[in-house]
């Protein structure tokens, strides 16, 4: 069954500070191209492109410009992405009240809830809790526990 990959999850393949994550972003995308299993929505790729190109303290961006834009358009070459519609923004409003979410992980869970995917990789969820027909998964976990909140929340 194909999962949705949050946008966490591509940011953190690109995010020397947190090479765990980084490293666990990786395999998880290139298992994901491989058995084709993975889908991003619009909404990861807009806010992947804002993530990776906004300067960070100390560090600046994680792309430059020129790195940024080409990511991103490998990102729409290697994923299936999925697109909004009306139906879709109605079931993240409901989500919104279903769920208390906030409204960009409201409208991301929709994404999953709408197109019949039943996992969502994220850590700005609860891990292993089931919204509607979906669960979800933090790939960040480890046995010691969560790494830390996510950087990337509300991109």
């Amino acid at each position: 069954m194909a999962a949705l990959v949050d946008t966490n999850v591509l940011v953190y393949r690109h995010d020397p500070r947190y090479p765990v994550k980084r490293a666990r972003a990786e395999a998880l995308l290139r298992k994901g191209i491989e058995d084709q299993s993975a889908r991003i929505a619009h909404q990861a790729v807009v806010e992947f492109m804002a993530a990776v190109s906004r300067p960070l303290p100390d560090l600046g961006p994680l792309l430059t410009p020129l790195d940024a834009r080409r990511e991103t358009e490998e990102l729409l070459r290697l994923f299936p992405v999925l697109y909004p519609d009306a139906h879709l923004v109605r079931v993240a409003l409901q989500g919104m009240a279903a769920y208390e979410l906030s409204w960009w992980d409201a409208h991301m869970w929709a994404y999953a809830e709408v197109h019949g995917l039943d996992t969502l990789y994220s850590e700005d969820f609860q891990d292993g809790r089931w919204y509607g027909s979906v669960r979800v998964v933090n790939p960040f976990l480890t046995d010691e526990g969560d790494e830390g909140k996510s950087a990337w929340s509300g991109t």
